[in-house]
C-alpha cells in the first residue's frame, strides 16, 4: 500500500508547525554582511595576482590544508 500526502504550505508555515526558529532575520544579516565585504574586496577577487596573494598570506596551515583537502579528495579517503 502507498500513502502520498502532500502538504501545501509556505516556508514559515513549516517552520512554525515543526517548532524550528524563524532565522530569517539572521539569514538577511549574513547576507548583508557578506555582501558588503565582497563590495569592499571586489578589486582583489577581479585581480587572480591580488586573490593568489591575498590567499598565500592567510597563513601556512590554510594553504597546508588546502593541499591535504586536495590530496584526500584525489585518493579517495575522508
Amino acid at each position: 500500500m502507498k500513502l502520498t500526502i502532500d502538504i501545501d504550505c509556505t516556508p514559515q508555515e513549516a517552520r512554525a508547525f515543526l517548532g524550528l526558529p524563524d532565522v530569517e532575520a539572521l539569514n538577511a544579516l549574513i547576507v548583508d554582511e557578506m555582501t558588503e565585504r565582497a563590495k569592499a574586496n571586489m578589486d582583489t577577487l577581479a585581480d587572480p595576482e591580488k586573490f593568489m596573494a591575498q590567499a598565500m598570506t592567510m597563513g601556512g596551515k590554510s594553504m597546508e590544508a588546502m593541499q591535504a583537502m586536495m590530496m584526500a579528495a584525489m585518493s579517495g579517503k575522508k
